[in-house]
């Protein structure tokens, strides 16, 4: 049984994405409709204006009005890694992670690198799904296929979001438990591991995450901002293994239309970018003009379409980025005086 709550908020249409192209031919993901929903137990109620009541700032009142949930919930959170100043809207709110999981399980990898008991050399199989009807078991079925360095699966998992190499990380670590007892050990609340991605694709869709939150392979904005910080500034990670993770995501090639998008030309954007059954995501860090870091979680439903997710995920990026720009600006402009 799942592990779901329903929102109040108006149903829209359910655009069926997938995690990848290739789950989608293989399980029919963009066929499916999402089941009804259980019981209301967690309501939520959308803002029908911006409403800037309570807001301090101008960052504020642009994610807040960006971040409107009208067609759908979107979660955002950001901070400065130069000086803590951070912004979030529905940022203690569970999303789905999709593949921005690969994160977590790439770096409970790398922790196990550090430790001595792997190797970025040694080798693994992806593993690879199998057909199979949704729900029919609680594991999807894979079976072994090509041998990879575990150097190469985490390039495949980061930069082109490759499932069957995510699924070879995770084996070899231990499974989601795994995952998960280093997400505890790093000290972060609200963000779990609970499939692997095989299984997690084959069923995608049993609920509308515009709608329902599913506490299943979950993370708040603020849980997936903090990791996000806490790898940037090796806290958990040693030198070599932190730049093995982020080097990854800045060479990430999915997500063209996401964080990046409007951002100014050459802008260094490290991220990873999560699609599941009408929800898309992208997390990283934007680095800006003078020398700061942003870390940046932009968890986005419904919406009618991926294109007008994408758009609001760009369109909050942009916003962010300009809105530390000027804070920025602004304060040194005053310590000048």
């Amino acid at each position: 049984m799942a592990m779901a709550s329903a929102l109040a908020l108006p149903a829209g249409a359910a655009h069926a994405d997938s995690f990848e192209s290739e789950f989608d031919k293989l399980f029919g993901t963009e066929k499916r409709a999402p089941r009804p929903a259980p019981a209301p137990v967690r309501p939520f109620v959308a803002p029908a204006s911006p409403g800037f009541s309570g807001f301090s700032g101008s960052l504020e009142e642009a994610v807040a009005t960006l971040a409107n949930g009208a067609q759908g919930r979107i979660g955002v959170a950001a901070m400065d890694l130069s000086t803590g100043r951070s912004v979030s809207m529905l940022g203690d709110q569970p999303f789905p992670m999709a593949s921005t999981s690969k994160i977590a399980i790439v770096a409970t990898y790398l922790d196990l690198v550090d430790q001595g008991k792997f190797k970025l050399d040694d080798r693994f199989p992806l593993m690879i799904p199998q057909r199979s009807a949704r729900f029919s078991s609680t594991a999807a079925p894979v079976k072994p296929g090509a041998m990879l360095t575990a150097q190469g699966l985490i390039e495949l998992a980061i930069t082109r979001s490759d499932n069957p190499a995510t699924d070879a990380l995770l084996a070899a670590v231990g499974g989601p438990a795994a995952v998960n007892r280093w997400i505890q050990r790093a000290g972060l609340s609200g963000m779990r591991l609970d499939r692997d991605i095989a299984t997690l694709v084959r069923d995608d869709g049993e609920f509308n995450p515009a709608t329902t939150v599913d506490l299943r392979d979950s993370a708040t904005p603020l849980a997936m901002v903090q990791l996000l910080s806490g790898l940037y500034q090796g806290r958990w990670l040693s030198r070599s293994s932190r730049a093995v993770l982020i080097g990854a995501m800045e060479r990430c090639v999915t997500g063209k239309r996401r964080l990046p998008a409007m951002l100014p030309e050459n802008t260094r954007v490290a991220h990873k970018t999560g699609t599941l059954n009408n929800t898309s995501s992208d997390v990283g860090i934007i680095h800006t003009p003078d020398g700061r870091a942003i870390a940046i979680a932009v968890y986005v439903t419904g919406q009618g379409s991926r294109a007008n997710r994408d758009l609001r995920i760009a369109s909050i990026s942009r916003a962010v980025y300009d809105g530390y720009l000027t804070e920025s600006s602004s304060l040194r402009r005053t310590a000048s005086r």
